[in-house]
């Protein structure tokens, strides 16, 4: 069986940053699981695995574009320090979670403040990152009607 569209795979992966910082891995623990072309995982990781069979092992690097995506700079911006809690002690690269104007809740990291103003990034903290995948295949089933219609493996 291979990796194909609407079939449930399980992969054990390490992912790296070009710098080799290691920012997660199931090596201690259960594979990940994913119902391959659903858009469950990064898609130029998920396009790079399809026709592995289990017990295949690929090296997968992923450009921005095809990860989280490229910095948008509309997403970084200046807010008054008024406008977060007063004694909220900042420091640079730690991250607030804000909420829209539709109650959804989302993460801002600290870019850099002053007294007056704090610049936040919205995007996704690894927005322009190139993305390092080791992957192995550990196994290859199809999707059941059920997962497939709930959009999450059962």
């Amino acid at each position: 069986m291979q990796v194909a569209k609407d079939m449930v795979v399980s992969m054990h992966y390490t992912l790296a940053l070009d710098n080799g910082s290691v920012l997660g891995s199931s090596a201690d623990r259960e594979p990940l699981q994913f119902i391959c072309g659903h858009g469950m995982i990064v898609p130029g990781l998920e396009k790079e695995l399809f026709g592995l069979k289990t017990g295949d092992r690929k090296k997968v690097t992923v450009q921005p574009q095809d990860g989280y995506g490229l910095v948008n700079d509309q997403l970084i911006q200046t807010v008054n320090r008024d406008q977060l809690p007063p004694n909220l002690e900042l420091e640079k690269g730690m991250f607030l979670t804000g909420q829209n104007k539709q109650g959804q809740q989302f993460d801002v990291k600290v870019k850099s403040f002053n007294d007056t103003e704090v610049v936040i990034d919205m995007n996704h903290p690894l927005a322009g990152e190139v993305l390092h995948f080791e992957t192995e295949i550990v196994d290859i089933r199809k999707a059941s009607p059920e997962e497939l219609d709930h959009g999450h493996i059962h």
